[in-house]
């Protein structure tokens, strides 16, 4: 008899790639709230206008279903749920392109704030931000260029004073124009830091700009002796960036999974409606041949996916192995799907009207946010102990 403790040395216990009865009806609620507030119209409307994200759908999806604390103990005010649930969340969110910072706040920022030990109490400076993200009431955004990769942070652009004063400049911010709370890494005094920065303070300074993908906006971020709370120094500083961006990284892979089921979908609904000679254009061998190809890919896409969000949620030894595996392939995957999506709509696939170019920019920007398939490919190499030729 045991406890269900693994002993040490034991192998992880095999991952679980079904979706659970809990998943599902989380799905089913966000699915409901994206059909009703986020369909495809209201999606290119609000690209037409200059608001940064939809402020509506956002408090419904974060405070109303509660997917904003998802990864945050119940301790602290959240669900005390998993990457498992968050990877449902935005493959629902891949599936409708919805312009909400989750990915940035509700993941990357919250596992920032988690990894600076805010569930401990040897860090109260970070316990109170991650309780108001949590609840929703405010948007964090990780201040580094949205195609920083787990495991390649680059010197910070941003250097830090004794008295915690901020100076320096961070381009191509996901969601920065969003965010209401700003997590810093900088160079301290004494090494790697992370410090968190209203970003309404004095000294602080964001220059939107135009993005491909208009549904998830980009920022340039300029700290003019803006003053930091710091969070956490040292390794652990290091330690919760890197963490948050393997998290990130891991569950983009299901919102790029969102991305290319519904492409699929649409590709599939649409080639059999369209007629041509009197049949439906999807009864075509080409095309049937071009749909079957791309649906072995997308299949593939959800077990590399789901095995990435498993394996984050178990903290499982094997995740960054996992992630490289699901970002090497389901971007590129994403990607095709749009693509596909596009081209087989014909004519009506290139006009602004229909949402096919809303997912072949979501899918494109994702191919390079929390890098590349070939950044995440090196990284497969390295951490399996194939040299490259």
């Amino acid at each position: 008899m045991t406890d269900g403790t693994p002993r040490p040395g034991a192998p992880a216990p095999d991952p679980d790639l079904l979706y659970s009865e809990e998943e599902e009806a989380l799905r089913a609620a966000v699915r409901s709230l994206l059909a009703d507030r986020s369909d495809p119209a209201t999606v290119l409307a609000g690209l037409e206008s200059d608001v940064a994200y939809d402020t509506g759908l956002w408090r419904a999806l974060a405070t109303e279903i509660g997917t904003a604390g998802l990864l945050v103990p119940e301790k602290l005010g959240g669900a005390g749920a998993s990457a498992r649930e968050a990877a449902v969340v935005l493959e629902e969110l891949g599936r409708s392109v919805a312009p909400v910072p989750y990915l940035t706040s509700a993941v990357i920022a919250v596992t920032a704030l988690l990894g600076c030990g805010a569930d401990s109490a040897d860090s109260a400076e970070a316990a109170a931000p991650l309780a108001a993200v949590a609840a929703g009431r405010t948007v964090a955004v990780l201040a580094l260029p949205l195609p920083t990769a787990p495991g390649a942070v680059p010197d910070p652009a941003v250097r830090a004073a004794a008295d915690g004063t901020l100076t320096g400049r961070v381009t191509s911010v996901a969601d920065a124009a969003s965010a209401e709370l700003l997590l810093v890494p900088a160079r301290g005094p004494d090494g790697p830091a992370l410090y968190a920065v209203a970003a309404a303070a004095d000294g602080v300074r964001t220059e939107t700009v135009t993005p491909l993908d208009l549904t998830r906006p980009l920022g340039h971020l300029t700290f003019d002796g803006a003053r930091g709370r710091l969070l956490a120094t040292g390794d652990r500083a290091r330690a919760a960036v890197d963490r948050a961006l393997l998290t990130g990284a891991g569950l983009l892979a299901s919102e790029q999974l969102g991305v290319a089921e519904w492409c699929l979908a649409e590709t599939v609904r649409h080639t059999a409606e369209r007629t041509q000679f009197g049949r439906p254009v999807g009864s075509f061998q080409a095309l049937k041949h071009r749909m079957a190809a791309l649906w072995l890919e997308v299949a593939s896409a959800r077990a590399a996916a789901r095995y990435a969000a498993d394996a984050l949620a178990a903290d499982s030894p094997d995740a960054p192995v996992a992630v490289a595996v699901a970002q090497a392939y389901c971007a590129p995957v994403a990607v095709r799907a749009a693509e596909e999506c596009v081209q087989l709509h014909g004519g009506i696939g290139m006009t602004w009207e229909h949402p096919a170019h809303l997912f072949l920019k979501r899918a494109k920007s994702d191919e390079l946010a929390l890098g590349s398939p070939g950044r995440h490919r090196d990284a497969l190499a390295g951490l399996v102990g194939i040299d490259a030729p």
